[in-house]
């Protein structure tokens, strides 16, 4: 199997100007373009999870059949199985990765394992500037990040609930000797490093621990080499 070192050192895909494009594209694109999608989601999950919060809600960039962006409330584009954008990150020490066990708060995949920090850019949100902000935000970190390859998935991530994302990947090395986390309880309650093959071993044992995206990155592309 390759080792995680490759992911963390291989060059941007044929997307690496995706970011500006992004950028340029939520500007041109006003919300009115898609009226129906401007709602914000109240209520409950299937099990009775709270999906709303007090807090404003927060808008991210929906992708419309045309490709182009438009701003849709984050709940309710998983309810409707909006396609959108979203982001993933992933810190390697060597040929480990720091994942994270999602807090049990979470409205979906509560308590589960998942790369270092995935997230969404808020509309008219920088790519890059949304990735070190998430990356603060739920584990107190800063480091290098890399643009790396953009993927699409789909998955059903339980409680009437979906994902259907153009994820932008980011990678960067650390050394996880001198790396202090501050994790923030309501994003992340646990986490620890591993590598691909500990990682692979593991998910073939006890998939149901791992988050459905989480799962399809390993299934796609083993070792984590892109």
């Amino acid at each position: 199997m390759g080792t995680m070192r490759a992911l963390a050192s291989c060059g941007l895909t044929d997307q690496a100007s995706s970011a500006s494009i992004y950028r340029a594209t939520a500007m041109l694109n006003a919300d009115s373009r898609h009226p129906s999608k401007l709602s914000v989601s109240t209520g409950t999950t299937d099990d009775g999870q709270k999906l709303n919060s007090t807090g404003p809600a927060i808008m991210i960039p929906g992708i419309g059949a045309d490709g182009s962006l438009f701003s849709i409330e984050k709940i309710e584009a998983h309810r409707r199985d909006i396609h959108h954008l979203a982001i993933s990150i992933f810190l390697f020490s060597g040929d480990e990765l720091l994942i994270q066990r999602r807090a049990m708060s979470k409205y979906h995949c509560g308590g589960l394992w998942a790369n270092t920090c995935c997230t969404h850019p808020h509309f008219g949100e920088d790519i890059v500037a949304a990735a070190h902000r998430r990356l603060n935000e739920e584990l107190g970190l800063k480091a290098d990040l890399k643009q790396r390859r953009v993927v699409e998935y789909a998955a059903d991530v339980g409680n009437g609930l979906h994902e259907r994302e153009r994820v932008h990947m980011f990678t960067a090395q650390v050394d996880k000797d001198r790396l202090i986390a501050n994790l923030n309880p309501d994003e992340v309650s646990d986490i620890k490093w591993m590598s691909a093959d500990q990682l692979m071993e593991d998910v073939t044992v006890n998939p149901q621990q791992y988050t459905p995206w989480f799962r399809i990155y390993l299934d796609r592309y083993p070792g984590l080499v892109f």
